[in-house]
């Protein structure tokens, strides 16, 4: 692992008591890796950039994503504590809500439904995509160098088909409808507030 500087190592290691110390010491190289890659942030190309493309023992960073225990939604108030920290410590806190369609298939991906495409379809023309819907939480924040306002994302979660769903036993919750108070007081949104006092 290369030294970071001080103040880069300080925002790494806010993230370490999520990890226990065998699993940190790769949560840690995903975590500088993804900062470093350009394009897509795969594992592999997080290793290609960390100089550990020959890593025999790579399985072991895959690991982390899909079988070390941790929590994503303790990760997420981290995350947005720190955003937070940087770009609105004075107020006010505003959060955005969004979602984008993965188009993946296969049958054990099963919380996959049908939606409309937002960038192919019009007010005229209708065009369906099969995939896995996200929402992601997201904190909007003037940043000072572009002169503009960022969307920055800090918790995304799988909105599962209501076929999926009723396979599942489970009830269906659609996202259409419901009124901005409701999102707002959604599990999704109320991760959102880390602190007591956070509105």
């Amino acid at each position: 692992m290369p030294a970071l500087p001080a103040r880069f190592a300080g925002l790494i290691l806010a993230f370490a008591p999520l990890f226990v110390h065998r699993s940190w010491r790769h949560a840690q190289l995903l975590l500088v890796g993804a900062i470093l890659t350009p394009g897509r942030r795969t594992v592999t190309g997080v290793l290609r950039i960390m100089g550990r493309a020959h890593e025999r023992q790579f399985v072991n960073v895959h690991r982390i994503l899909n079988r070390a225990a941790w929590c994503p939604r303790s990760g997420s108030r981290i995350l947005l504590t720190r955003l937070v920290g940087a770009f609105a410590p004075h107020g006010p806190v505003v959060l955005a809500l969004d979602d984008t369609i993965e188009r993946r298939w296969g049958r054990r991906i099963r919380a996959r439904g049908i939606y409309r495409d937002p960038v192919r379809s019009s007010d005229s023309h209708f065009v369906k995509a099969s995939g896995l819907r996200w929402m992601s939480l997201m904190l909007l924040a003037p940043i000072p160098w572009a002169g503009r306002v960022w969307a920055l994302p800090f918790f995304t979660g799988l909105v599962p088909s209501e076929r999926a769903c009723q396979e599942q036993g489970r009830r269906h919750k659609p996202l259409l409808g419901r009124t901005p108070t409701r999102l707002a007081s959604s599990p999704l949104a109320a991760r959102a507030r880390p602190r007591a006092g956070w509105r």
